[in-house]
């Protein structure tokens, strides 16, 4: 797929995000600015990794792709949301969904992210009586009193935030902004063994004016989205980019330079960009079991299903929340109460809790190891700066005929 576009700023999250939220996987990119002009080319696949034949899947990729100054990803009109930020802890999100249940409010979307011992979650409520926003301001401010008090619990008095919205928002930018915000890249990384950890490296290429970001860890979805997404937010501009994909690794380059047209200028900001890219990507990394719940809503699902982990001692780190036509569709991670996995005997005793029919055990997909050891490519970490700095985008964009000059 190519994007040709007027140059703005955010305009390749704006493409990115497109993509991902049609649940396409981008297994390679190249992107070039060039004056007024902006050019990206994607490969894509569905999810499965299977290429796309149907006329009108395609057609509909690129009338969104022809929208794209005008993207709208997330349609939450006519729901409340909640933002929700603190130490994480056992049983947090139960405490989370009890409050809401007793204060009546039906959740209908949400999203949470753990990381670094941190938790930021977005979640869309409407009131379970008229099935309209909350807008009255003295409900709005008993939820807002209640989940602070929760978030607080014994030692967190003053990182804990919560806040009231109905502003419409995309919901996974919005949870990168805020964990950016409550600084989880400073915090006290989980303990990860070597090869788990993204490798990000950055450096100058002083001749041209740009800064070269490095970036080889293990591939994944929207792995181009959650990068792209926080060197937006911390105003850099990316130049030219090359994204490439080999067996179950991902290896991302980028050129950039700040908003105000300079490169990164000093050694902290460095490790800043770093530190921030890693947390990126780290956010979305799924640790523990997966369990997929099924089953018709009901007022109280949320506090009941959650209760049930936190009293089996299961720690939830990522959840997705949605609700289609009365019918709640859950994903939950989980892992013992130390962040180790969980005990199979424990998750089937929370499966006949819950229903065997509607609490199901699904795997990580994850991309099949043997393909990757085959595929294992030769180019070392940061793929040796990526060859060398400049020579592959440069080349990629010639061939691509994406290279013009304006003198």
């Amino acid at each position: 797929m190519q994007v040709d576009s007027a140059r703005k700023h955010g305009i390749l999250l704006e493409a990115v995000q497109i993509l991902t939220d049609l649940n396409l996987s981008i297994k390679k990119a190249y992107i070039s600015s060039d004056g007024r002009w902006f050019m990206d080319v994607f490969h894509v696949t569905d999810l499965n990794g299977n290429k796309l034949t149907d006329e009108s899947v395609i057609s509909y990729i690129e009338q969104s792709l022809g929208c794209i100054h005008h993207v709208r990803s997330n349609s939450f009109n006519g729901l409340t949301a909640l933002e929700l930020t603190g130490t994480d802890r056992l049983g947090l999100l139960s405490e989370v969904f009890a409050v809401l249940a007793d204060l009546e409010c039906n959740v209908v979307e949400s999203k949470m992210w753990t990381h670094n011992g941190r938790i930021a979650s977005l979640i869309y409520v409407k009131d379970c009586d008229s099935g309209n926003p909350i807008e009255d301001s003295q409900k709005i401010d008993r939820i807002e009193g209640r989940l602070r008090n929760v978030l607080k619990g014994d030692n967190d008095i003053r990182s804990a935030k919560t806040s009231v919205s109905l502003a419409v928002t995309h919901t996974e930018r919005r949870l990168h902004q805020m964990m950016f915000a409550d600084r989880d890249y400073e915090r006290q990384p989980i303990i990860r063994s070597a090869s788990e950890s993204p490798a990000v490296t950055v450096q100058n290429w002083v001749e041209r004016g740009y800064s070269v970001v490095n970036v080889q860890c293990k591939d994944r979805t929207k792995l181009l989205f959650d990068v792209v997404c926080t060197l937006t937010d911390m105003q850099y501009v990316v130049f030219h980019a090359t994204v490439n994909s080999a067996g179950d690794k991902a290896y991302l380059e980028f050129y950039i330079r700040h908003t105000d047209g300079s490169p990164i200028s000093s050694e902290a900001e460095r490790q800043r960009v770093i530190q921030c890219l890693q947390a990126a990507i780290e956010r979305r990394a799924s640790e523990g079991v997966r369990l997929e719940l099924c089953t018709e809503d009901r007022r109280g699902l949320l506090a009941d299903v959650t209760r049930t982990f936190r009293e089996n001692g299961l720690n939830v780190t990522r959840a997705e929340i949605s609700t289609t036509s009365e019918i709640a569709l859950n994903v939950f991670y989980v892992t013992d109460a130390m962040g180790n996995p969980a005990d199979p005997k424990i998750i089937e005793a929370v499966r006949q809790k819950i229903g065997l029919s509607n609490l199901k055990v699904k795997e990580l997909p994850l991309i099949n190891h043997q393909e990757a050891e085959r595929d294992e490519p030769t180019v070392g970490v940061g793929g040796a700066v990526l060859l060398s700095l400049g020579s592959l985008v440069r080349r990629n964009l010639y061939n691509l005929g994406l290279i013009r000059s304006h003198s």
